[in-house]
């Protein structure tokens, strides 16, 4: 098969084109090629990716796919598929399928025997974590928090353990908040990065603890989009110390650092591996 055949678009193929998030000479030559040659775009955002493909010189057909639209679109999207076209799946910026309505579509193709190629390119949590100056090794990927305080406080008592570097996104208005609840469950001496606006003219690097961080955005509005990469919970030999702790003294000195009863509960009875009951019962007889 000759070179220039390698990337040939094939029907019947869903294609996951990883796409810039800031800077539009990342985009690859292969990705170029597949959104030039697929027979329609899928997008989160028909108007942003219209203006990409636009300045690409490409005229698509585009239809939306996107959280809200995901089950009946995701069916017509199959649908032209298993007829023989070729679909490009693009996210507003960065990798389809992370955090993102595409791994519905992704699972739905692959129930239905229906092939699905990704071309690489940038993810924002992937850049962020190279650049914090963190251990890389191992990390874990959490995305976008509840927007539920208990249930934000409650994931994040979850992972107050968890000794991987954890990457996190976050919106610039829920930035100070998401900090604060940081600095409650994991403590203020925790490391962070805070990237902001990732390969674009305005990219910032904020290498600090979370106190620092916290503090630094309370008196500096934030602005642009921005991936938390949190240091992992350290070795400590204090670990047993704290199991041996009263039940009912380990679960105040969850709440003393922000955690609600239910939830500072739910943490004790999780990293004791006890029912619930037993630790809330505990309480009862404090």
């Amino acid at each position: 098969m000759p070179q220039t055949e390698k990337n040939r678009v094939l029907p019947g193929t869903l294609y996951l084109v990883s796409t810039p998030i800031g800077n539009l000479a990342d985009l690859s030559e292969r990705a170029v090629k597949v959104l030039s040659e697929v027979d329609f775009v899928a997008a989160e955002d028909t108007r942003n990716s219209g203006i990409l493909l636009s300045r690409l010189g490409i005229r698509k057909p585009l239809v939306s796919y996107f959280e809200h639209n995901k089950r009946e679109r995701g069916e017509e999207i199959v649908s032209r598929l298993a007829a023989g076209e070729s679909c490009a799946l693009v996210t507003d910026a960065g990798t389809p399928a992370i955090s993102d309505p595409g791994e519905d579509l992704v699972a739905l193709c692959a129930a239905r025997g229906i092939r699905v190629s990704a071309i690489p390119g940038p993810v924002a949590s992937i850049t962020a974590l190279t650049l914090s100056g963190l251990p890389t090794g191992r990390f874990c990927f959490e995305g976008f928090l509840p927007p539920v305080k208990a249930k934000r406080l409650a994931r994040l008592a979850e992972l107050s353990g968890e000794k991987r570097t954890l990457l996190f996104h976050e919106a610039p208005h829920k930035l100070c908040r998401t900090l604060e609840d940081l600095c409650a469950v994991f403590g203020g001496e925790r490391r962070i990065a805070v990237c902001r606006e990732l390969t674009k003219l305005n990219e910032e690097i904020l290498r600090t603890t979370l106190a620092g961080a916290a503090q630094y955005y309370k008196e500096n509005e934030p602005r642009g989009e921005f991936v938390l990469v949190v240091s992992g919970a350290p070795e400590q030999p204090a670990e047993q110390e704290k199991n041996d702790l009263p039940l009912a003294e380990q679960v105040l000195q969850y709440e003393r650092e922000g955690l609600s009863r239910k939830d500072a509960i739910k943490r004790v009875a999780h990293e004791r591996a006890l029912p619930k009951n037993e630790v809330y019962q505990a309480m009862l007889e404090k």
